[in-house]
């Protein structure tokens, strides 16, 4: 997917402050994918890329790296939260905060659901926008993470 799935125009998303703005389809995290995430970053602990090993941990089996559940933020925001017409582009600006708060175990499907606290007008055409971000491990209370994250458009 190369966008927003829809887009909306900018008064329509000022509405959505302080409301939910979407939640995305459900991900798989199978072990493929967590090795190719592995090998990518060269980070090969063996909780991610050892099923054997990693079932005798608490875990019982492997788990997706944090930040591979991170990154998976992106692909869902591209489904759940609609981008503003007629912006040229919009970036990550960063996030405020980032907790990791439960494993997602392989084989693991995961979402992505997004709340926007609040637009700022930063000047010459940019607005950064803030959300809050849950990634829910489906069958599980506890979210894989909660995020604040910071995203930039330009107008």
């Amino acid at each position: 997917m190369q966008g927003p799935s829809r887009k909306l125009p900018l008064e329509a998303i000022r509405d959505q402050v302080g409301k939910e703005t979407g939640v995305s389809d459900w991900f798989t995290m199978d072990q493929e994918r967590i090795s190719q995430f592995a090998d990518i970053t060269e980070d090969h602990m063996f909780l991610h890329v050892d099923p054997e090993r990693a079932k005798e941990t608490p875990f019982g089996g492997t788990i997706a790296h944090g930040l591979l559940t991170l990154s998976m933020m992106s692909v869902m925001a591209y489904q759940a939260v609609p981008g503003v017409e007629g912006s040229k582009m919009g970036v990550n600006y960063g996030y405020n905060k980032v907790r990791f708060m439960a494993p997602v175990p392989s084989g693991g499907r995961i979402r992505g659901r997004f709340f926007l606290k609040g637009i700022d007008d930063k000047g010459d055409g940019r607005l950064q926008f803030q959300y809050e971000c849950t990634v829910e491990i489906e069958g599980q209370d506890k979210p894989a993470l909660v995020a604040e994250w910071m995203t930039m458009i330009w107008l």
